[in-house]
């Protein structure tokens, strides 16, 4: 049997010719694929094939020899040649190897990822159960699987358990709360038409800017921080500025009001006006029936009381507001929340047509998403809301005995999924207490948002955090972390 034989010829335009004479194919295939991985265009490699028979060992071995010689050759190649580091050819005009990079590996990166466990009694996220922790590792599959699709349909399903509706049209968007409130603006509002938003926090504030940045006519209908509104005020605002949505907040997370919606359905059907609905913050824990109340559309958060990792809106959009997206003079601003297009890959359109590529959504979220509902739909929404009324009252019960004042004065307009609290007197900084819950107990307890920071702290109780032991453990660190602040404003 012959050996392979090695010839280089080094010419002025500095490439390496390989001449290997070799009597296997399929050996020389594994050869030529590592020398050209290491090579890329520097190195031109050129076989004659001998008649194939068995591989004595000892080829094997001068196999492995040229393969060393021949790396050891490119190193010195690029030393001498002047390659560059830079990932472009040099002057000569020669190629770097394929592994050459600009920057050097991040450092934090060299270690896995490490997060503390932490309670968070904040206004959201909250913390989610192991069953849906664990859903979230599930292997990931293709976002156009018949087994997808089919996660997909449970997720709807146990959407319209939870919005309390049978709206064909309810889906789940693949962002943030922000990107729900945004998705049902630009679907039923056109540039130009007029916008009525109720203002008595951040979220209606948010509401209207969105909208105005979509070229909509906003108006507003302002509350002072911590009251809600009445019918008829929203009434006299109706008939007074006549327009196409009425976008109130159900769950003003920013100062802990929940909005009264009884009878405010039947109003914008009167005026032929649509009725939106923020309930990022309620959905869940409080007793919430789209239909019943007539409420044309509406969307939540994942993160919130259903008790899902954050990244996800459900959103439902009733008759009325489906009547409005088909009649539009204009295509929906957005490709990304266009239900037209996003409604024909949840399956909702209802038209037969087959369900089409609209994105990727984020499959492992959604996995968390259907294991929050399936939770939720096997505990039941009335002893879910039971349990968070209970688990309301027991921090109501501790605020009061700590002698602290509600920042919502009338107990009808409190949101008992987010209570705030005002600062008292004696503390000479409000995050004094969120800190030290933090930094002793790994207990988040918020602070304020917008137009209230520095006058409340913020506790929430939602989804897996209602229990009265989670209660009472941030009640512990809020009692520690008022004494410590107490201490710290006299030294």
């Amino acid at each position: 049997m012959d050996s392979p034989t090695l010839s280089r010829n080094q010419r002025t335009t500095k490439t390496t010719i390989i001449q290997l004479d070799y009597n296997t194919n399929s050996q020389y295939q594994k050869l030529r694929q590592l020398l050209t991985t290491y090579y890329y265009s520097s190195v031109e490699v050129s076989v004659s094939v001998s008649v194939a028979v068995a591989v004595h060992p000892s080829v094997l071995i001068i196999q492995r020899i040229i393969f060393l010689l021949l790396l050891i050759e490119g190193l010195k190649m690029q030393k001498v040649n002047g390659f560059s580091s830079n990932g472009h050819s040099n002057e000569h005009g020669n190629r770097t190897l394929l592994n050459s990079v600009h920057y050097p590996v991040p450092i934090y990166l060299k270690k896995p990822i490490n997060v503390p466990e932490k309670l968070l009694m904040g206004p959201g996220p909250s913390n989610v159960s192991p069953r849906v922790l664990e859903a979230t590792g599930l292997p990931v599959i293709g976002h156009m699987h018949k087994e997808f699709f089919q996660i997909l349909d449970e997720i709807k399903s146990g959407l319209q358990y939870v919005f309390q509706t049978q709206n064909p049209w309810t889906l789940c968007i693949s962002g943030p709360g922000h990107l729900g409130m945004e998705a049902v603006l630009v679907n039923l509002l056109e540039p130009g038409e007029k916008l009525l938003v109720g203002v008595h926090g951040l979220w209606g504030f948010r509401a209207g800017d969105t909208a105005s940045r979509l070229g909509i006519q906003v108006h507003q209908l302002n509350k002072p921080l911590g009251e809600s509104f009445n019918n008829a005020e929203i009434a006299e605002a109706l008939e007074r500025i006549r327009p196409k949505v009425l976008f109130l907040v159900h769950s003003e997370s920013s100062t802990g009001v929940m909005q009264n919606l009884e009878g405010i359905g039947e109003l914008c059907q009167t005026w032929n006006c649509l009725l939106v609905v923020d309930a990022v913050a309620s959905l869940g824990g409080v007793p919430f029936y789209m239909d019943k109340l007539k409420v044309d559309a509406m969307y939540t958060g994942s993160q919130k009381v259903i008790g899902a990792p954050p990244g996800l809106a459900p959103v439902s959009f009733g008759p009325r507001a489906v009547e409005a997206i088909k009649s539009r003079k204009t295509p929906v601003q957005s490709f990304l929340l266009d239900m037209n297009l996003l409604g024909n890959y949840w399956d909702c359109i209802g038209d037969g047509k087959p369900r089409g590529y609209h994105h990727t959504p984020p499959v492992n979220l959604l996995y968390g998403l259907r294991e929050a509902l399936a939770q939720m739909t096997n505990e039941k929404l009335e002893n879910i809301w039971t349990r968070h009324q209970e688990a309301t009252a027991r921090l109501y019960a501790g605020l009061e005995a700590l002698g602290l004042d509600y920042f919502v004065e009338n107990p009808d307009d409190r949101l008992p999924t987010v209570t705030t609290i005002k600062i008292p007197r004696g503390i000479p900084d409000w995050k004094i207490v969120t800190n030290f819950a933090m930094d002793r107990y790994l207990i988040e307890i918020a602070g304020g948002l917008g137009d209230t920071v520095g006058k409340v702290w913020r506790i929430g109780v939602m989804g897996y955090n209602a229990y009265p032991g989670k209660v009472d453990r941030v009640l512990q660190a809020l009692r520690e972390g008022i004494d410590y602040a107490k201490l710290h404003g006299r030294l």
